[in-house]
């Protein structure tokens, strides 16, 4: 990585109002440290080219594979990667379930289901001799409780995703769910729900939020949390964030009888636009955003992923 100016590239899809003011944000307050930003440009890198940004900001290559292929390789040449396309490439919501368990954050009951169908070459006979069939629906369905929620392993935006009351809707939605691996998770009748923007695995801001509203009145600004709820999100999302090294997510509450229940958390390019997060809130974003990439690019802060890949204790060697 050249010694000279850094620079931040910035990787978006369908979104507009948070791009500019990102880039406008990182070039004000970096112009007298050496780091500018802009609108990163990828395509045809050689396997040994050296890297043109010190820090990239992806919010899209879980929607394009070969982004996610450049950024590991960047990722190896030195460039700091948010969010670690390593890890955000393997995550998945049964394993955050279980982590979420393992670390004293609860969440609902869950079990992870066989895909309905597979790829052409999935030979039932000899491909799938290790899986239990039938499945013990009885058993599952007693577990999780009815209704439950059947959604998909990964992925997000509450696409394909399905409240079933009995074992025949169950079997309707699952039978709809193609080569998607789902999972199915016990129905939590919530009295509160949060949603909590993580900035730097540090910064948390917990908003009331309502999913069953339309989508443009959803974060539900105008009515503060209390006190106690506001610090048991925080605390919550942080444990959470800390552990799965996001230095950008969401972690969504719902809130039954008291007790905070881990609905998602797995959300590393998360909604930032200032007309759903409104103007506040947004700021809030623009700030933290811009002093994390700031820190990066200047190697005042290392991402939580470098030291820890196995491959890059022998780059450094």
């Amino acid at each position: 990585m050249s010694d000279g100016p850094k620079l931040v590239g910035l990787m978006v899809g369908r979104e507009n109002t948070f791009p500019q003011p990102f880039l406008d944000a990182v070039n004000a307050r970096g112009e007298s440290r050496g780091v500018t930003a802009e609108m990163a440009t990828l395509g045809g890198a050689g396997e040994l080219e050296e890297p043109r940004y010190a820090v990239i900001v992806d919010r899209i290559s879980h929607e394009v594979p070969y982004f996610r292929a450049h950024l590991k390789s960047a990722a190896l040449m030195g460039t700091v990667v948010v969010n670690d396309p390593f890890w955000w490439e393997a995550d998945e919501k049964f394993f955050e379930c279980t982590l979420a368990r393992k670390l004293g954050v609860a969440v609902p009951k869950t079990v992870v289901l066989p895909n309905k169908e597979y790829i052409p070459d999935i030979d039932p006979q000899a491909s799938l001799r290790n899986l239990r069939f039938p499945l013990d629906w009885e058993g599952i369905v007693g577990y999780t409780g009815l209704p439950a929620v059947l959604k998909p392993n990964t992925g997000g935006g509450w696409k394909d995703v399905h409240v079933v009351g009995s074992l025949d809707e169950l079997w309707r939605a699952y039978d709809t769910s193609g080569q998607k691996t789902m999972i199915l998770q016990e129905f939590i009748d919530w009295q509160d729900y949060v949603r909590c923007i993580c900035i730097g695995r540090q910064h948390v801001l917990p908003i009331r939020y309502d999913p069953r509203r339309p989508f443009f009145e959803r974060y539900r600004v105008d009515e503060p949390l209390s006190p106690e709820l506001h610090e048991a999100s925080v605390a919550g999302a942080r444990t959470l964030v800390d552990a799965l090294g996001y230095d950008m997510d969401t972690v969504e509450f719902a809130v039954r009888d008291g007790v905070l229940y881990a609905i998602d958390f797995l959300n590393p390019a998360p909604d930032f636009d200032n007309f759903s997060i409104r103007e506040d809130n947004f700021g809030w974003v623009l700030d933290r955003m811009s002093d994390l990439v700031i820190a990066y690019a200047l190697g005042e802060a290392e991402p939580p992923w470098r030291g820890e890949q196995r491959w890059w204790r022998f780059v450094e060697r």
